[in-house]
């Protein structure tokens, strides 16, 4: 895994995909800096932080979409596939080197509120506990994206993939305010939803007989919940969908509000992602 790492991150800072990445962070960072801070004289460097989670739907997908979608183009994905170190090491390797990269401009960012209190009072407690959510919420979209990159040997796709995933994230919150949030259409909704998983699972092993037991199990268990306690389903899209809103979980880091629970669902998205990524080489390799 150490050897994966260095190179990946020798990579990384003798071209020029690091260096923008770095430069692309610090200088929008520092352009709100700059309006809220310095102008405005606004103690709260958190609140540029939240304003500045944008900035992952343009940096990430540019830095991630080459970590492995290159390889599968150039056919190297073969070399580290038959090398003595395992495909979850070769992903941790890669991965690590990424939060490396992001890791420069968030200790440039640590830096902030250092001159910040220069000319006022500054709360550093606050201001820490948004860098880290900020930091972890970097690394979750940087998981993402490396997940996608498995997906594709293009880099443009890999990189217009994790764009629109990380945009329909950020956007999760509007998103959920389109579906109704009454107990049947929701149930209808659900239902929806087990009829496409059925088809994605008989595309995926050619048995219709399985594919259909499947389908029925869950669209019967859906008739049963809903028979007997209709009140489940009620707002149930909304909750299903906030899973998914990586952004929203930012904001008690925001508020300067050390959060165990976000901490927990950053680290469980990296988690996900990581095994995701090792499922999709290991079903490659096997192919």
């Amino acid at each position: 895994m150490t050897a994966v790492y260095k190179r990946e991150l020798r990579s990384y800072l003798t071209s020029m995909i690091g260096y923008l990445f770095i430069f692309f962070i610090l200088l929008l960072t520092g352009i709100y800096f700059s309006a809220y801070q310095l102008d405005a004289a606004y103690p709260r460097f958190e609140y540029t932080l939240s304003a500045l989670t944008f900035v992952f739907l343009i940096s990430v997908p540019i830095l991630t979409m080459r970590t492995l979608a290159e390889e599968r183009k150039q056919k190297t994905d073969q070399l580290l596939l038959t090398a003595p170190v395992s495909v979850g090491k070769i992903v941790m390797g890669k991965y690590l080197a990424l939060v490396t990269i992001f890791a420069i401009p968030m200790a440039i960012i640590c830096l902030y509120p250092l001159v910040m209190s220069k000319f006022g009072t500054v709360s550093f407690g606050t201001a820490y506990t948004g860098i880290l959510g900020f930091f972890l919420l970097g690394c979750a979209n940087l998981a993402i994206g490396v997940f996608i990159s498995s997906l594709t040997e293009s880099q443009v796709i890999a990189a217009v993939l994790t764009f629109v995933f990380l945009f329909a994230f950020f956007m999760m919150n509007g998103i959920s305010s389109f579906f109704s949030e009454g107990a049947l259409s929701t149930c209808i909704t659900f239902g929806l939803l087990m009829l496409a998983a059925s088809i994605i699972i008989y595309t995926m092993i050619k048995n219709f007989l399985i594919s259909a037991v499947i389908c029925l199990i869950g669209e019967a268990a859906l008739a049963v919940v809903y028979v007997v306690n209709s009140n489940f389903f009620a707002g149930g899209i909304q909750k299903a969908l906030q899973i998914f809103n990586i952004s929203g979980h930012f904001d008690n880091f925001a508020n300067g509000i050390f959060d165990v629970n976000g901490i927990v669902y950053f680290l469980s998205v990296i988690a996900v992602c990581m095994f995701l990524t090792v499922q999709s080489i290991v079903k490659r390799r096997w192919n």
